[in-house]
């Protein structure tokens, strides 16, 4: 079967993908409580969603950091589709949002237990431009494109 991809601007109505994110983002990260409240809060929130049939496969959300700034929040693939360029499309499916809204900048933030994604951001044409701890003195990485 196919994968097909969705966008989704706003809030996220339909409770099928809504739940298939949550469960997916779960099992990457660990927990998905604050998630659905978290997505309410953003301004300007675009979703990306990877499919077979009903079932999410991946996703990437990003919003409005600030006028000109676009922000790739969230995302990940199902590790059973790994590999297949599913993170690529979707982040390519992001930046063509962000250049076709008329943002200059996406920024991200990742940490270093998450290589592969550092690594695509850096294929992507990401520079990192800084890193900070968090209060849990956790490293986060910052990276920035400038969309041309």
């Amino acid at each position: 079967m196919a994968i097909t991809y969705k966008s989704v601007d706003g809030e996220l109505n339909d409770p099928v993908l809504l739940e298939g994110i949550l469960r997916l983002h779960h099992s990457i990260f660990g927990e998905s409580a604050l998630l659905e409240e978290q997505m309410k809060e953003k301004m300007k929130l675009r979703i990306e969603i990877a499919l077979q049939e009903n079932e999410v496969l991946g996703y990437k959300m990003g919003y409005e950091l600030k006028k000109e700034t676009f922000y790739s929040w969230l995302g990940g693939v199902d590790s059973r589709w790994r590999g297949k360029g599913i993170a690529s499309e979707l982040m390519d499916r992001q930046h063509h949002y962000a250049r076709a809204s008329s943002y200059k900048t996406i920024e991200t933030r990742t940490k270093n237990k998450w290589r592969n994604m550092l690594l695509l951001n850096i294929k992507n044409g990401f520079d990192i431009v800084g890193i900070y701890a968090t209060a849990d003195r956790d490293v986060k990485i910052i990276l920035e494109k400038k969309l041309f």
